[in-house]
């Protein structure tokens, strides 16, 4: 049963997303130099999900707040994940990459926020109105995971297309662990 309604709530979240948003993300990351990926709590962990792939697929990206993260210059990108587009940190690096002049996409529950007012893209992922309280799936829940599978599905479609070979992938993937 519970698993019957997480796989429906993503579903539908899925289903109203806009299918050219995989296609903007991959354009603004192949026209980055480098790219930094920020979030709060659970929304970062998604991002830390993403930049792994990222890096399999060979792009040149960091975790903001990790201690080996260069500074941002002009001509990066900076992904911001964050539900609401309020997050007071998250604003703070918003507005410093674009003071450098790095471009900004906001992935968000939300079409409208202070975070999104900055954004170069803002990548809103299903519909504002399907993110009301979810009986057993609490405080982001919604989010974070529909982030989550629409990020995987966006790596899934940067393999395809650049006809990456998992054996790079696995070549590049950490082997101090």
């Amino acid at each position: 049963m519970h698993q019957e309604l997480v796989i429906s709530k993503i579903s539908s979240i899925l289903e109203a997303t806009p299918d050219g948003h995989d296609k903007a993300l991959v354009d603004m990351l192949d026209q980055a130099k480098r790219i930094f990926i920020s979030g709060a709590g659970r929304s970062k962990l998604v991002g830390n999900f993403f930049a792994m792939r990222l890096m399999h697929g060979g792009y040149d990206v960091s975790v903001v707040g990790e201690i080996v993260t260069p500074s941002i210059k002009a001509g990066d990108l900076l992904i911001i994940i964050s539900g609401s587009g309020e997050t007071e940190q998250l604003i703070a690096f918003t507005k410093k990459a674009k003071e450098i002049g790095a471009k900004i996409v906001l992935i968000s529950a939300k079409d409208d926020s202070t975070i999104g007012d900055m954004a170069d893209v803002t990548l809103q992922i299903g519909r504002a109105e399907q993110y009301g309280k979810v009986k057993g799936m609490p405080m982001g829940t919604v989010f974070e995971l529909s982030t989550l599978l629409f990020l995987e599905a966006t790596i899934s479609h940067v393999i395809h297309d650049k006809g990456i070979e998992e054996e790079i992938m696995r070549s590049r993937h950490a082997n101090l662990e």
